[in-house]
């Protein structure tokens, strides 16, 4: 047969008492309680935007690319995408263009036309998004 030891708990002064309450009492507390961790515990829907660096603004300026509402909107789905797989610093790109992106500032890093992408090595990123 084993032995089995069962340590004395010396700190039981530490634990914080709880008061009796009234049934009626209790179960509005515990669903106030609930309530809050709820919504602690689940994401908020974070809105997701993206803004340019003055270089990425600059390059895409240079390059030809059109920064316009709906390009924003895409970038900033990508980022939304990305975040939540936990990605840091994206390529999203389609057939034409590309953009390093990094997630946790929103922020795009660079652009790069067609042409370019052909000559480049992407380095620094941990994740592409397909632009939609």
């Amino acid at each position: 047969m084993a032995e089995y030891r069962i340590t004395p708990i010396d700190r039981l002064s530490q634990v914080e008492q709880v008061q009796p309450v009234h049934r009626r009492e209790a179960g509005s507390q515990f669903g106030a309680m609930l309530q809050r961790e709820i919504e602690s515990a689940s994401p908020a829907q974070e809105s997701f935007s993206v803004a340019f660096s003055r270089h990425a603004r600059a390059r895409a300026e240079e390059r030809g690319i059109e920064v316009t509402p709906t390009l924003m909107d895409q970038l900033a789905d990508s980022v939304e995408r990305a975040s939540a797989k936990g990605a840091t610093n994206i390529l999203a790109f389609d057939a034409t263009r590309a953009f390093i992106i990094n997630i946790p500032h929103g922020r795009v890093i660079t652009t790069m036309s067609q042409e370019e992408m052909r000559e480049n090595i992407f380095t620094n990123i941990d994740g592409a998004v397909l632009l939609k």
